[in-house]
């Protein structure tokens, strides 16, 4: 899915969240999610107008139906099927319930469905169950990774990474293997929604994660990403030169697949609220109102987002802010300020004499 693309033009994924409905009680949840649907949701009618147009993006648009449990509404596969008929290229990220039958997985799959994303944050049962609040879940999301394979679904793994998960990376990435999957997608906790009171873990060990998960990638059959944390490109960047090989900042590794919060990135709310990422929940309109295409290209919300000498603090004065540029919606939880420097970030740029960011250090860390 892979492609160079122009994001002050159109973002590399967009994310409809179309319910915040779920059977789950995640920690980390950043939708605080329910057990029943919102009554204002996106309806199918308006579902379909907002894939037209995302269609405006251009060609092979990556979409993502993410939720809550995008499945726990029964419209699902018939949108999937309808972005494909579009020229989208349509993703989902359905919750690892015993809803997720293989079943459902095959009917996704014949809609037109390009990868399934599921998430696992333990590397045992009992760990991965106690984070998801749901005892079976562990189960259904190995037995719904499993179906993926046989319906042919290219699939993706989400883990996130906080104090109460990190040791348990070296169990998942042999799970994330034995499973198949194409993609392992590490997110790293931003402290919004029922994820505010976990622990994060402190910049120092995230370094210290990241250069783990670069040497992962080196040997794994699997591609590897972050989420909320760009500057593993910065830290990949680095291994590279220090191993002697010559690597331009503004290669593949950072433009390519190189996203933050409002650019190459953009997310629908279940309401139709257009934020730079579900993890910054600050509006520049409702596709309700608006158009979604001039949202991204046009508002100063999202233009302010793809300036990288806007930043401020150690992140503006950074050599390395055009190819990582800092967690946007970290800033902004902890500050209020989408445009402050990430707070999980150990690196000091050489010279920089400016104040360096709260990391809020916890006990709880292991640190």
């Amino acid at each position: 899915m892979h492609q160079t693309i122009d994001t002050d033009r159109r973002p590399f994924v967009l994310v409809w969240e179309r319910t915040r409905a779920c059977e789950l009680t995640c920690k980390h949840c950043r939708a605080d999610a329910q057990p029943e649907r919102h009554p204002d949701e996106l309806m199918t009618a308006e579902g379909k107008a907002l894939l037209d147009e995302a269609r405006r993006f251009g060609e092979n648009q990556l979409v993502v139906l993410s939720g809550g449990d995008p499945l726990a509404r029964d419209d699902t596969v018939e949108l999937v099927d309808y972005g494909a008929e579009q020229g989208l290229l349509m993703t989902l990220t359905p919750s690892g319930t015993a809803s997720l039958t293989p079943e459902r997985v095959d009917a996704l799959a014949d809609a037109g469905a390009r990868r399934m994303a599921l998430s696992i944050d333990g590397g045992s049962r009992a760990a991965h169950d106690e984070f998801r609040g749901e005892p079976g879940s562990f189960e259904s999301t190995i037995e719904a990774a499993r179906a993926a394979n046989d319906a042919g679904l290219p699939l993706q793994i989400n883990t996130t990474v906080c104090a109460e998960t990190v040791a348990e990376l070296p169990a998942i990435r042999d799970l994330v293997a034995d499973l198949g999957a194409v993609l392992w997608s590490v997110f790293f906790l931003v402290p919004i929604g029922r994820g505010a009171v976990l622990d994060s873990i402190s910049p120092d060990r995230a370094e210290r994660v990241m250069e783990w998960l670069a040497a992962v990638d080196d040997e794994a059959p699997f591609d590897i990403k972050t989420t909320e944390a760009p500057h593993y490109r910065r830290v990949a960047l680095q291994r590279r030169r220090d191993d002697g090989v010559a690597t331009d900042a503004a290669d593949a590794l950072g433009r390519r697949v190189g996203i933050t919060a409002g650019d190459g990135f953009a997310f629908v709310s279940h309401v139709g609220e257009v934020f730079p990422s579900g993890f910054l929940p600050e509006s520049a309109g409702n596709v309700r109102e608006t158009s979604l295409v001039d949202c991204y290209r046009e508002s100063d919300l999202f233009t302010s987002l793809r300036n990288a000498d806007a930043l401020r603090g150690k992140c503006g004065a950074c050599e390395f802010r055009e190819v990582c540029g800092g967690s946007r919606s970290r800033a902004y939880a902890r500050t209020g300020d989408p445009l402050a420097s990430d707070p999980l970030c150990a690196y000091v740029p050489d010279g920089y004499e400016g104040p360096l960011p709260d990391d809020r250090p916890s006990a709880a860390t292991g640190d």
